[in-house]
C-alpha cells in the first residue's frame, strides 16, 4: 500500500540572539495617549473650558505643524499618524497655566514640534523632548503669562473662559484682576505650593498636593493621578520605570538630606515628590524612548540626574520650578551617558591607554 507523503513541518532555525517583537511605535503612543486622557479629563475638571481649550490648540497646532514640515521638506506625512505630535501637544498643554492665551500655545506647539522634532529628522532623531523644547520656549518668549495661575475649582468654569485665555495675537494679555475677585472672594495670592514654599516659607497640606486641589500647570497638580497613570503604561510594559523610579528616588534623598539640615529652611521630601511638575515630568516626560539613554546603567544615571538637579534648581536657583530645565539637560547629556555605560562585550578586554 502506498503511503501518503510526510510534510515536515515549516522549521525556522535561526541565530542569538531570540528577541520578542516589540509592539509598534504607534500602539505605544496610542497607549500613552490613553494613559494622558485622565490627567486631561481632570485639569478640564479643575479649571474648566479653558483647559479644554487650550489642550485642543495646543495639540492641533503640533499636528499641523508636522504636516506642514513633512508637505514642504516633501516627506511622507504619515509620520502624524504615529501620535507621536499628539502626545507632544497633550504634555505641552498639560505643562502651560490654565489661563495661558491659546494663541501663545499655537507658537509654543509649533516651536516645540519645528524646533525640538523636525529639525532633527522627525520622530526617532529628536535630542530633546519636544514638549518641554516648546515649553522652554513659551517661558522665554512669555515670561509674565507663563507665571500667572489661576484658582482651582473656580464657579462658572464651564460657562466662561478665563480672560486672558481669549487674548488676540499680539496683544498684552487681558488682566485678571477683576475677574479672580469675582471667582475668588476670599482672595487668591497666584502663587503655587511650590511658590509659596520657596518664596513665603509657607507650606501646602499633603493631601492637596496629592490629590490635585491646588493652583498650578493645568495638568501638574495630581500626583497621586499621574502617578496610577504612569503605573498603566509600566503594566503595559510601554515605559521604562526605571528611570521614572530614580528621578523620584533620587529627588527624595536629595530633598531629605537637606530637610534634616534645616528643616525651617527646606520641604520635606513628600512635598518635593508631589509638587510641581515632577510627577508629570518623571512619568510621560523623562521616560521619552528617544531622548533617554538604552544602556541599562545609564538609565538610572539619566533619571538621578534629572532628580538630583531639579532639586537643586528649586532650593537655590532664582526659579521655584527645575524639572523642564533637569531633563533637557539631562537629554543633551544622554548620548554621552549611553556611550560610557555600555556593558563590555563577554571575554573583550579594555583597550589600554595610548602612550
Amino acid at each position: 500500500m502506498n503511503q501518503p507523503p510526510h510534510h515536515a513541518p515549516n522549521v525556522q532555525l535561526r541565530t542569538s540572539p531570540h528577541l520578542r517583537v516589540s509592539p509598534p511605535v504607534n500602539v505605544i503612543m496610542r497607549n500613552v495617549v490613553y494613559a494622558l486622557l485622565p490627567v486631561c479629563v481632570f485639569s478640564v475638571y479643575q479649571f474648566g473650558i479653558s483647559v479644554l481649550a487650550l489642550l485642543i490648540v495646543a495639540t492641533g497646532a503640533c499636528v499641523l505643524t508636522e504636516h506642514l514640515v513633512c508637505r514642504l521638506s516633501k516627506r511622507e506625512t504619515s509620520s502624524i499618524n504615529d501620535w507621536s505630535a499628539t502626545i507632544t501637544g497633550l504634555l505641552l498643554g498639560l505643562t502651560l497655566p490654565p489661563g495661558f492665551p491659546l494663541w501663545m500655545a499655537a507658537v509654543a506647539g509649533f516651536a516645540g514640534i519645528a524646533l525640538g522634532k523636525m529639525f532633527f529628522g522627525g520622530l526617532g532623531y529628536n535630542v530633546m523632548n519636544p514638549a518641554l523644547v516648546g515649553r522652554a520656549f513659551a517661558q522665554a518668549a512669555f515670561t509674565v503669562p507663563i507665571t500667572t495661575w489661576v484658582p482651582y475649582m473656580s464657579p462658572g468654569r464651564f460657562t466662561q473662559f478665563i480672560p486672558s485665555t481669549l487674548t488676540p495675537p499680539f496683544l498684552k494679555p487681558t488682566p485678571i484682576g477683576d475677574w479672580l475677585t469675582q471667582v475668588a472672594p476670599d482672595g487668591f495670592s497666584g502663587a503655587t505650593p511650590l511658590a509659596l514654599m520657596k518664596f513665603e516659607q509657607i507650606s501646602t497640606d499633603s493631601v492637596q498636593l496629592l490629590l490635585g486641589t491646588t493652583a498650578g500647570s493645568a495638568g501638574e497638580t495630581s500626583a497621586l493621578l499621574i502617578l496610577l497613570c504612569g503605573l498603566y503604561l509600566v503594566a503595559r510594559r510601554m515605559m521604562n520605570w526605571q528611570i521614572t523610579f530614580s528621578v523620584l528616588l533620587v529627588a527624595f534623598l536629595t530633598s531629605g538630606l537637606f530637610y534634616l539640615i534645616d528643616p525651617q529652611a527646606y520641604p520635606d521630601p513628600l512635598f518635593t515628590l508631589t509638587t510641581g511638575g515632577l510627577m508629570l515630568g518623571a512619568v510621560f516626560m523623562a521616560t521619552d524612548m528617544v531622548a533617554s539613554p538604552v544602556t541599562p546603567r545609564g538609565v538610572w544615571i539619566y533619571g538621578g540626574m534629572i532628580g538630583f538637579v531639579t532639586v537643586i534648581i528649586r532650593l537655590f536657583g532664582g526659579l521655584n520650578e527645575g524639572v523642564m530645565y533637569a531633563i533637557l539637560l539631562a537629554n543633551a547629556c544622554s548620548p554621552l551617558i549611553s556611550a560610557v555605560t555600555q556593558p563590555r562585550i563577554y571575554g573583550a578586554k579594555k583597550p589600554k591607554a595610548a602612550g
